[in-house]
């Protein structure tokens, strides 16, 4: 079993590790939850009974592993962090200052309008965006038609568009 972990840790690291960074944009953190997702799905790999994809299976470990961390660091959206402001100083860049504020400003208003969702939508979305899944794999993930993840994707694009315009009157 040790083995058959190693190949699958070395397969799919890079993916889980993209997924989270799309979700926290902080490569501590991101290593972190990577290594702890990897941690649980170890602990658990016995379980595993092979009904959805290995990626699709591990996407969700790393999902429960992030809203682990939301809940246990209650986790408040911040207007800009000095990670961002440090980065645009460290690279060179033909983008103003005020266009990334601008772009974070909005990353995390989505953020936000992504953790107001009920929770179904919120995980649709998640798998969607963060982890590029297709429809049918999250149909699989979460035990769900396929249509029924198109529908409640595009529901929650809707209600994450109106909460966005609404909050920031756009």
């Amino acid at each position: 079993m040790k083995h058959e972990f190693e190949i699958l840790y070395k397969d799919y690291f890079p993916r889980i590790y993209a997924f989270l960074y799309k979700l926290t944009e902080n490569r501590d953190l991101t290593e972190e939850l990577t290594q702890e997702t990897f941690y649980q799905a170890f602990v658990s790999f016995y379980r595993f009974r092979g009904d959805s994809d290995v990626f699709t299976w591990l996407a969700s470990i790393a999902k429960h592993t992030y809203y682990r961390y939301l809940r246990k660091n209650k986790h408040h959206l911040e207007s800009i962090s000095a990670e961002t402001l440090m980065e645009y100083y460290a690279h060179e860049t033909t983008e103003h200052l005020e266009d990334t504020i601008e772009r974070q400003f909005l990353l995390e208003a989505a953020k936000k309008a992504l953790l107001s969702l009920p929770k179904k939508y919120q995980d649709v979305t998640i798998l969607r965006v963060y982890a590029d899944m297709s429809y049918a794999q999250i149909g699989d993930a979460l035990h769900i038609s396929e249509n029924s993840a198109r529908v409640i994707y595009y529901r929650a694009k809707k209600m994450m568009t109106e909460a966005i315009k609404n909050e920031h009157e756009l």
